[in-house]
């Protein structure tokens, strides 16, 4: 009976540990924290999310097709974090609101089976403000919002943790 509760008591410690795991701390820094997402496709696109915060602290969520087995925490520095906000700071939305760019909704040229992305900028306090975009909107329009989007892994410098040829088997 003893084990069973001692057994019992050890799988509940490590939930909550990973419970602590699944999110940021709210950020010290002045900032909002973003967070990408990288959805589904067709094929074998790596599917994650990142949230990043002003003050370094940086968080992988791996779905599919990564190199990471689960929540890996990540620090991201200053001038990363800059060239993040102003990669996306073209595309950015009004605060507090969300913007879709779909097929059939402002999009006229789309190809099929291409992953769909979403940026929320979330600072205390205020109304989340979103972008989701369905990345087989090739109206040239958004060809600037494409450039960006590829870019957010490597500006974080988590690449490695995306391709799933990188681990060992």
């Amino acid at each position: 009976m003893t084990i069973k509760i001692l057994g019992l008591a050890a799988l509940f410690a490590l939930a909550g540990c990973m419970a602590e795991q699944e999110g940021l701390e709210p950020p010290k820094a002045p900032g909002d924290v973003i967070r990408f997402t990288a959805g589904r496709c067709f094929g074998a696109c790596p599917t994650y999310t990142v949230q990043v915060s002003p003050d370094g602290s940086g968080l992988l969520t791996p779905e599919r097709y990564t190199s990471v087995p689960g929540p890996t925490r990540f620090t991201v520095t200053r001038v990363q974090y800059r060239k993040l906000v102003a990669a996306l700071a073209p595309h950015r939305p009004a605060a507090g609101t969300t913007q879709t760019i779909a097929h059939g909704k402002n999009c006229e040229r789309f190809a099929t089976d291409m992953p769909s992305y979403s940026v929320e900028w979330t600072r205390p306090g205020q109304a989340t403000t979103r972008l989701d975009y369905q990345s087989g909107c090739m109206d040239p329009q958004y060809g600037k919002l494409r450039v960006a989007i590829a870019s957010v892994p490597k500006i974080l410098d988590v690449q490695h943790m995306l391709n799933p040829k990188a681990v060992a088997p």
